[in-house]
């Protein structure tokens, strides 16, 4: 049955669907040696689709990771300058993983890796509105009226952030550690927000996405999500 390019490409493993339609845009894609066009659609039982110039494979099975990344693993799945990648951690299984979003290199915790561009797509889309919890530690006692200026939303360079949720506020050897809730994707979010209220980041440890959590799972382990969770997932 003939299917949006887009679609088939996500299908495969190889990229969201948004990718694939820059993809199709750049004139990377050809359907029977046609350069194909946003909106055509192919059967890949009947067509031959090429994608810069190679076979676009069958839609593999798709695998879905809950990883716990460690520091000092960066959130691609090559690094120019070398480093390890969170791809290093999950070798064993099949398929080309993406994580959905990132962590940057000195961010510890839960990560998400699936080769469904679909549900990468889905989860990263703005209008879902996926809560993602972080355990901060910052340095200095931090007063009540800034955890309300946090809470409330703060200016960055990028436009200011949505209102977050504060939680589980303690005072520990001059740091204060509490978590926050956020549900906005924006580069080093957490770390720019502390910034800005006076009180830098010393340790960051994502500890949930939506309902999921590390339960059970050690820096750099990694399980496989449940038929009932990736359900959910869809669903959010």
């Amino acid at each position: 049955m003939p299917q949006r390019l887009q679609k088939l490409i996500a299908a495969a493993g190889l990229a969201s669907r948004r990718t694939a339609e820059e993809w199709i845009a750049a004139g990377r894609v050809s359907v029977n040696g046609v350069i194909a066009s946003l909106g055509d659609r192919a059967d890949p039982a009947l067509d031959t689709i090429l994608i810069d110039g190679q076979p676009l494979a069958a839609a593999e099975a798709h695998h879905y990771l809950l990883l716990f990344k460690p520091v000092g693993y960066v959130t691609t799945l090559q690094d120019p300058e070398g480093r390890p990648t969170v791809c290093d951690l999950v070798r064993q299984v099949p398929g080309r993983l993406h994580p959905v979003g990132r962590l940057d290199l000195t961010t510890e915790g839960l990560l998400l890796l699936t080769n469904d561009g679909a549900l990468t797509q889905h989860l990263a889309h703005p209008r879902h509105q996926v809560d993602k919890t972080y355990l901060v530690r910052v340095r200095g006692q931090v007063a009540p009226e800034t955890l309300r200026r946090l809470a409330g939303g703060v200016v960055l360079e990028d436009g200011p952030t949505a209102p977050a949720k504060i939680a589980k506020v303690r005072f520990s050897a001059g740091h204060t550690w509490f978590e926050i809730t956020i549900h906005e994707g924006r580069n080093r979010q957490v770390r720019r927000m502390c910034e800005a209220v006076g009180h830098p980041v010393s340790r960051l440890k994502r500890v949930r996405f939506a309902f999921l959590d590390l339960a059970g799972l050690r820096p750099g382990e990694f399980r496989p999500l449940t038929a009932e969770e990736v359900s959910r997932l869809k669903r959010l």
